[in-house]
């Protein structure tokens, strides 16, 4: 897609492998992050950095569990990342966790006590003591 200035719906569809109605509800629910541009007969076709979002989105949602309203206070706060490999993870440790595709970097016993932390509480809320 590299190149190309607009792509159709049916091509982002295919990229990402999600239905062409998974693009048409995301429009909805994130209004301010995708925005495509509308041809003859209303149809949809988008420019690169909206597919590059719609990538981020998908990631989001299917790959790192996230939900609809995450993902819209991703977008709300701004903090949506621009590829899927620079989102970061902030906990109430104050610092913030890089997560790549299967890899955490803890840099001190402090960062593994937060893990720790953070592990317990999930545990406790899903009540899996």
């Amino acid at each position: 897609m590299d190149g190309e200035y607009f792509v159709s719906i049916n091509d982002v569809a295919k990229r990402l492998s999600v239905p062409a109605h998974t693009l048409r509800y995301w429009e909805k629910q994130f209004p301010t992050a995708i925005r495509p541009t509308t041809g003859a007969g209303g149809r949809r076709y988008y420019r690169p950095e909206t597919v590059d979002r719609l990538v981020v989105i998908k990631d989001l949602l299917y790959n790192r569990g996230m939900t609809i309203a995450g993902v819209k206070k991703l977008i709300h706060e701004g903090n949506l990342p621009k590829d899927v490999d620079s989102f970061v993870v902030k906990s109430n440790v104050s610092q913030s966790r890089d997560l790549t595709a299967n890899s955490v970097t803890l840099n001190s016993s402090d960062d593994i006590d937060a893990v720790i932390s953070l592990l317990n509480t999930a545990r406790e809320i899903l009540g899996t003591v």
